[in-house]
């Protein structure tokens, strides 16, 4: 109990990777040769937004008293850590649909809640799933702690690259710079095993597409192809330098939507690169707003808090129809608020976890994205995120959002205003 409580109290600190290194944004005129003759010693992140070096702390210190670093790069900063925005977890061990209040909300079936919940404060998907239950077609990114590929809910709905799993075992078969990643990537180890060791991506995964059969739960979607990219290790921590990876890694594959259940109080340059890098791709980038109970508008959260077309900032929502007590809100900054506290999902090893946090609101509106996108295909984000806030159901208890309410499945196919 003691360190539920804590974690509930740190759950969305943001710490930089022990201050012993950075990155840096190549300038233009940062010619290879020149690097060369400097013998830095640092790695090299190569992405379609800019050049960057992971530099030392010593040698950052090294470049900056020879004045070298104005010549060298555009900007500096820290390789910033990033944490899962998740609040609590309790294990369930029978786990069926009519336990998922936040796709039916009988008013009886929210647990672990000092109230009971209210009848239809739920996300209407019953009704959307009578227009579309959505398209393997439709790629979600999930960049998390990875995603347990193997559990029996999640297996059929899993992105494929066709080229690693028929390919030789060892070998880029597709030639696209990553060895056998067959179902996304690892880039704290640098694998192309993209399993979970955490639980947290699980999860998401699981709100998202769960299968719709006779095993466990049923996800937003029943159709998709989840892809798993890991930046954030066993304990729930990443560094901006896989955030920029992980981003990249998702436009090559072309990705519709990236789902991003983490985040810190540090603006970075570089992750509003990346970010802005793919609103130019056309993928919609939800992400979650916090779990510090406060204002954005006033104590910014990133990357929830980037003022681009294709951001959407999620809320969490709790089975009465309020806001929940720990999430973060913003009448400028949050875009709207989706079903966050005691969500059924799946967890690592095959098994399924009760979890609370806007990282659980936040894949309930990736998916519903996935819907929508299964349903149009051709609306670019800046119409997807307008779409969403004006089909919002409209709330008084959750008024601290651009929308004023929360999602619904249904009025956003069917464009219910």
């Amino acid at each position: 109990m003691y360190k539920i409580i804590l974690f509930a109290i740190l759950f969305f600190n943001f710490f930089m990777a022990s201050a012993k290194d950075f990155v840096g944004k190549l300038s233009a005129s940062a010619a290879s040769s020149k690097l060369a003759t400097l013998e830095i010693n640092a790695k090299r992140v190569t992405t379609s937004f800019g050049e960057f070096l992971v530099i030392e702390d010593t040698v950052l210190s090294g470049l900056i008293k020879n004045k070298l670093s104005d010549d060298l790069f555009e900007y500096i900063e820290p390789n910033y850590s990033y944490h899962v925005d998740v609040n609590d977890t309790l294990p369930v061990l029978d786990p069926m649909f009519s336990r998922q209040w936040g796709l039916r909300n009988t008013g009886k079936n929210v647990e672990q809640s000092l109230l009971r919940g209210k009848k239809g404060m739920d996300i209407d998907a019953l009704r959307a799933w009578t227009i579309t239950t959505g398209k393997k077609s439709v790629k979600i990114a999930i960049i998390d702690t990875g995603v347990d590929y193997t559990h029996p809910d999640l297996l059929s709905n899993m992105w494929v690259n066709e080229e690693e799993k028929n390919g030789l075992m060892g070998v880029d078969d597709d030639e696209n710079g990553y060895i056998d990643d067959i179902h996304g990537y690892n880039f704290v180890n640098n694998s192309g095993d993209p399993q979970d060791d955490y639980g947290h991506g699980t999860h998401c995964a699981g709100v998202i597409g769960a299968s719709h059969d006779t095993i466990g739960i049923s996800g937003v979607m029943a159709q998709v192809s989840l892809v798993a990219i890991k930046f954030l290790n066993q304990e729930g921590v990443g560094s901006l330098e896989n955030a920029l990876k992980s981003i990249q890694y998702a436009i090559d594959i072309g990705a519709d939507i990236m789902s991003n259940s983490w985040g810190g109080f540090d603006e970075s340059a570089a992750l509003a690169e990346a970010i802005r890098a793919a609103e130019t791709a056309g993928i919609v980038f939800v992400v979650a707003a916090g779990n510090s109970m406060s204002n954005n508008d006033k104590k910014p959260v990133w990357p929830s808090n980037y003022a681009m077309s294709n951001v959407i900032s999620v809320g969490a929502m709790n089975g009465q129809g309020g806001r929940s007590y720990f999430s973060n809100f913003g009448e400028k900054s949050v875009h709207i608020f989706a079903p966050g506290s005691n969500i059924l999902s799946t967890y690592k090893t095959g098994g399924y976890y009760l979890s609370s946090g806007t990282s659980m609101a936040t894949p309930f509106v990736a998916g519903m994205v996935g819907l929508l996108l299964s349903h149009q295909a051709k609306l670019n984000p800046q119409e997807v995120r307008d779409r969403l806030i004006d089909t919002a159901e409209k709330s008084f208890k959750l008024d601290k959002s651009v929308a004023g309410g929360r999602a619904n499945a249904y009025r956003l196919l069917s464009d219910t205003r």
